[in-house]
């Protein structure tokens, strides 16, 4: 992967960006997707952040080979930290858990006046991310769930305004699964809940081998939850 050949996954957050927004890339590692997005002109200037400093350094470094330095600000700091209020109109943050996503999106609420759309990937727990959404007034309007490398990786796209747009009567399940993933069902959705549904169904029988407690039972009946709506939605 480099500036000018993206990820997979990368390329799919990038597709989502819109044309012409400032960007901030939270996480932004080597500053690829910002330095991608600018050099193919989609967005006109972008920040990356990075907390690490390796990584840090590593982004300055691709962005003046690049030759980018008066378009794309690299700087260090903690997740939101890195920019003012109203500075940006798009934030991408990805490769990260959603709990951790999560976590910076509400550290840094104050930063978010102005941003138009926040583009995220997690690996993990998209589901962390989609509670947050509808607590804070924000309404996912689009999903995207790819295959790269053996991974599977979940995009969520999010605009300000009323949460419960995207939601039908069904809402617990299609926090889990997603609104938009659950109804279009392509091959890697598939793919990931069969290998999740397996997984829950692995620890149940383990769990049914076990010393029978109130907490063990509460556990049980949490899988046994989510497998009955896994078998729902894979199979409707």
């Amino acid at each position: 992967m480099n500036v000018e050949r993206l990820s997979k996954r990368l390329n799919a957050v990038a597709d989502f960006i819109p044309e012409g927004a400032i960007l901030a890339d939270i996480g932004s590692d080597h500053a690829y997707l910002p330095c991608h997005v600018v050099k193919a002109g989609k967005v006109t200037y972008a920040i990356a952040g990075e907390v690490v400093e390796g990584p840090f350094q590593s982004a300055k470094k691709q962005v003046e080979i690049e030759g980018l330095s008066k378009k794309v600000d690299v700087r260090k700091g903690n997740g939101l930290q890195v920019i003012e209020a109203g500075e940006v109109e798009c934030i991408t943050i990805a490769g990260m858990g959603g709990a951790l996503i999560a976590t910076i999106l509400e550290e840094g609420k104050e930063k978010l006046e102005g941003v138009k759309r926040l583009v995220l990937q997690p690996n993990i727990s998209a589901i962390s991310i989609r509670l947050w959404l509808f607590e804070n007034g924000w309404s996912l309007t689009n999903e995207a769930i790819l295959e790269e490398d053996g991974k599977i990786y979940e995009i969520l796209v999010a605009e300000k305004g009323d949460p419960k747009l995207a939601y039908t009567e069904n809402m617990e399940c299609e926090l889990l699964f997603g609104p938009f993933l659950s109804r279009q069902k392509n091959e890697a959705f598939i793919q990931k809940w069969t290998a999740e549904q397996k997984n829950w169904e692995r620890i149940l029988e383990q769990l049914s081998q076990s010393r029978q407690t109130q907490e063990k039972r509460e556990k049980e009946m949490e899988l046994q939850k989510k497998i009955s709506m896994t078998k729902e939605v894979l199979d409707r």
